[in-house]
């Protein structure tokens, strides 16, 4: 049997807890496209961001743009999940923190 110190089990709960650095909380207001009707992502729709610094005004203004419930940022070298959410926008930037592209998931 594997015996597991509790300053080490301490951090594997922490790790499966933690929240994502670059997501946003929910907003249980917005999350409805208005043009579809539904909760899923519509990246399409907040496409004038691209080629902007993303500000944290920005980076919100997109989101309801795009009626995602949350949002990440996705900086040059991050590591992200993989898993896919049609409720969240994901936000690309560049090295000075430009956004360069947006895509749902």
């Amino acid at each position: 049997m594997m015996r597991l110190y509790p300053p080490l089990a301490a951090l594997l709960l922490m790790s499966c807890a933690a929240t994502p650095p670059n997501a946003a909380p929910a907003d249980p207001t917005a999350g409805d496209n208005a043009a579809t009707g539904s909760s899923s992502c519509n990246a399409e729709a907040a496409q004038s961001v691209v080629g902007k610094a993303a500000t944290p005004e920005l980076i919100e203004q997109a989101r309801s743009q795009a009626g995602a419930k949350t949002v990440r940022v996705i900086k040059p070298g991050d590591v992200v999940t993989m898993e896919y959410l049609d409720t969240r926008l994901n936000i690309n930037v560049d090295a000075g923190n430009v956004v360069t592209r947006l895509n749902c998931g």
